[in-house]
Order: C-alpha cells, then sequence, then structure tokens
C-alpha cells in the first residue's frame, strides 16, 4: 500500500514538473516572438535606414507594389531631412477646437503631414500671391502662423497630371529623402481641391533664372555647383532607391534653387520605378528634354533621366531654352568646329 502511495506522489510531482517546464517554455517563447516583433517594427519605422513604401492603392501610378528605399552608403549630413514625425513639428497646428497653437497636425498613412483646406487660404491669402504656373496647377506663397514660408501647389481642375499624379508625388516623397530632393512638408485633401506643400525655394526655378523676365547671369562657380547637386539627386534616384526610381521629367523648370544657390530635384508627378518587365511604358514628359531612344521604343530606363540631364547641362552652358533652337545650335557649332561657347552665349549671360 505504501508503494503504491508513494508511486502516486512521483507520478503526481513529476507531473507538475512538467507542466511548469512546459508553461516556461511557452513563455519563453511569446517573449522571444514579442521581442523579434518589436525589432522587425523598428526597422521599418521612418528613422531606420531602410523604409517600405505602399501605394494608396491599386492603380496607382507605378506604386502599386511594396517598394523597399534604402539608403546608399553616405554620411548622414548628405540626406539632408529629418524622418516625418519630425516635419510634423514644421508648423504650428490651427486647426480643430481644442488645440492650443503648438500641436503638429495629425500624421497621415503617408507619414506626410495633413493640413485643413482653411489654413493654407488664410496663409496665402485667399490664394492671390501666386509665384508660378505649372502642370500640376498655380503655385503660391504661403506664410503660416510660426512665420513659416512653404509653397503652397494646387492641383488645377484641368491639370495634365492629375489624382494619379498626385498620390504618386505623396507617396514618394513621404519615402525619399535627401539634401538634393525637394521637400513635401505637408497636403491637404479637402473641399475638392488636392494640395501639396513644400519648402520654400526663395531663388525659383533654373529656367527661372535663365529665361525669365528677371534673368541674370550666373557665374561659372554657381553653374558647376547647380549641376553637381542636380547630379546628386538623380545618383540618388537611381541608385539610393531600390527599386531606383526614374524622375522622367527632369528639365531646368523643375530644378529648384534655395537661398544659397543650391539646387533640389523637383515635381515627382510623372516619376515611375525601374522595372524589367519588357513592357513598354506610356510617353510622358517634355519635349525638348526627352529621349530619343524612349520617344521611338516607349521603353523607360534611367538613361532617359542621364539624356535629360545632359540637356540641362547644355541649358546651363548656353542659356539656350531646348524647346527655342538649343539642339540646332549645338549642331551648328560642332559642324563648324568652333565649340559650344559662341557669341550668342556671351551676349546672352556675360
Amino acid at each position: 500500500m505504501v508503494d503504491r502511495s508513494r508511486a502516486v506522489l512521483i507520478g503526481v510531482t513529476a507531473g507538475v514538473a512538467a507542466a511548469l517546464v512546459a508553461a516556461a517554455g511557452v513563455l519563453l517563447a511569446v517573449w522571444l516572438y514579442r521581442r523579434r516583433a518589436s525589432v522587425a517594427a523598428r526597422t521599418r519605422s521612418p528613422e531606420s535606414p531602410s523604409a517600405t513604401l505602399r501605394a494608396g492603392g491599386a492603380g496607382r501610378a507605378s506604386l502599386d507594389s511594396s517598394v523597399s528605399v534604402s539608403v546608399v552608403s553616405e554620411s548622414a549630413a548628405d540626406w539632408g531631412h529629418p524622418p516625418p514625425h519630425k516635419r510634423a513639428a514644421f508648423w504650428a497646428w490651427r486647426g480643430g477646437a481644442g488645440h492650443n497653437g503648438r500641436e503638429p497636425p495629425p500624421l497621415s498613412v503617408s507619414g506626410i503631414p495633413k493640413y485643413h483646406y482653411k489654413d493654407l487660404q488664410k496663409a496665402t491669402s485667399n490664394f492671390t500671391t501666386i509665384l508660378g504656373q505649372g502642370s500640376f496647377g498655380p503655385v503660391y506663397k504661403a506664410v503660416m502662423a510660426t512665420g513659416e514660408v512653404v509653397a503652397v501647389k494646387v492641383l488645377a481642375s484641368d491639370s495634365r497630371q492629375g489624382e494619379r499624379e498626385f498620390q504618386t508625388e505623396v507617396a514618394l516623397l513621404s519615402r525619399l529623402h535627401h539634401r538634393n530632393l525637394v521637400n513635401l512638408v505637408g497636403y491637404c485633401v479637402e473641399k475638392g481641391q488636392r494640395i501639396l506643400i513644400y519648402e520654400y525655394m526663395s531663388n525659383g526655378s533654373l529656367a527661372r533664372l535663365l529665361y525669365g523676365d528677371n534673368k541674370r547671369s550666373l557665374s561659372w562657380q554657381e553653374r558647376l555647383q547647380i549641376a553637381h547637386d542636380v547630379s546628386h539627386g538623380i545618383e540618388y534616384l537611381h541608385e539610393g532607391a531600390v527599386p531606383s526610381v526614374i524622375h522622367r521629367d527632369l528639365k531646368s523648370d523643375n530644378i529648384l534653387l534655395d537661398h544659397s544657390m543650391r539646387a533640389k530635384v523637383a515635381d515627382f508627378g510623372l516619376s515611375k520605378e525601374e522595372v524589367y518587365d519588357g513592357r513598354k511604358s506610356g510617353l510622358k514628359g517634355t519635349y525638348g528634354y526627352m529621349d530619343p531612344d524612349y520617344m521611338s521604343t516607349n521603353k523607360l530606363t534611367k538613361k532617359s533621366d542621364v539624356y535629360s540631364f545632359g540637356i540641362i547641362l547644355f541649358e546651363l552652358i548656353t542659356a539656350i531654352n531646348p524647346q527655342q533652337g538649343l539642339m540646332e545650335y549645338i549642331n551648328l557649332r560642332l559642324e563648324g568646329r568652333g565649340g559650344l561657347i559662341g557669341t550668342r552665349y556671351w551676349t546672352r549671360t556675360s
């Protein structure tokens, strides 16, 4: 009888021990799973060098699939803009009851701050402070409540770019950050309006400096610096983004200059990821800057951006608009073996 009781006691003890070991194993597994999930979340956060970009829905531009955008090896100073949660504090938030004028606006799914139409209406004096007109629509100068100056671009009702390009630009610029890419600091989708809000580039576009009513001479040092800045912006799009991003509309109108005459690439509404599926791409861009190969085959590659950059370099050298005889001038100079810089250059820019 004693032996039988002892056997039962040993069995119960062994069962309890086994249950404790099993429970400990389950707790350990749960802890490891949560730790791995936490590490993965930090890896996907906007502050990480590698972030995941997802489009806002099927059929929107070229961002229909998940896109991983990573940083190539370069000093931290070269990736000049703060992550989205820090950009949110760029302006004071003034909309809605209970706000004290110091809170940042809410972040959207894309990570870009979303603003109320009435705040932008007030900041632009009811959209009267126009800076210029682009293919997307008019651009206004805005002074926010904190005194920060920004540029507000409003989608025109007859815009050639439209909703798809608006979605493309927000999706791309929420993840692509480089000191030579224009910084998108917010947007607005309200009252049937589509509005993009950028950092203010006080010296305007390169085209305006070369051909505008108030055009001025650029020193060779300034020209070289502009070319250098633009090349770094393109290099980041082609080599720093995974998959590579093709701008598809590089032109002097889309090269903006800040107060220090440093250049940044702007307007990503027509941009597209580089894919190798053999399919043809719709022909989009600006006449005079479009790669002849792309125009004849409809096959878009990074070489198309390189061609457009070459045209911009010729513009910097000659100050001749590619839509007003630049290529004819180049061909004449080459045929005459006189070099690219001739009398017309000096009379227009010196």
